[in-house]
């Protein structure tokens, strides 16, 4: 999970998230203020986690950009650890905070295995 771990590290500065997992799950909860259901894309592609965010920014007309600090789009890949998988995946947005629910896999149930002699 580090390289999930790291690769959060470098998003940028702008960009909080955090990484929570449970004995079936991760969960990753990222602040995208100014995002709906409508522009986040998110999907997973050979072990990464593809995500593409674009913020929606309503500028009134009588006035200009001076300094924006605020970028209107995320564009990141992000490894995933080895046991999650996008099968059953869930996500949500509200009020511009993203949350991913990646399953784990399921280890195969115990078996025994038969020795003949």
């Amino acid at each position: 999970m580090s390289a999930l771990r790291d690769a959060l590290r470098d998003l940028p500065d702008t960009v909080y998230a955090d990484l929570l997992e449970s004995e079936d799950a991760y969960l990753l909860v990222i602040d995208l203020p100014g995002t709906t259901g409508q522009t986040v894309d998110a999907r997973v592609e050979g072990g990464r986690l593809v995500l593409e965010a674009r913020r929606e920014k309503d500028v009134p007309p009588e006035f200009r950009y001076v300094s924006e600090d605020r970028s209107l789009f995320l564009d990141a890949e992000l490894p995933l650890p080895l046991d999650a998988t996008g099968a059953d995946a869930e996500g949500s947005v509200e009020r511009g905070v993203l949350e991913l629910r990646l399953p784990k896999q399921s280890a195969a149930p115990a078996t025994t295995i038969p020795i003949d002699d």
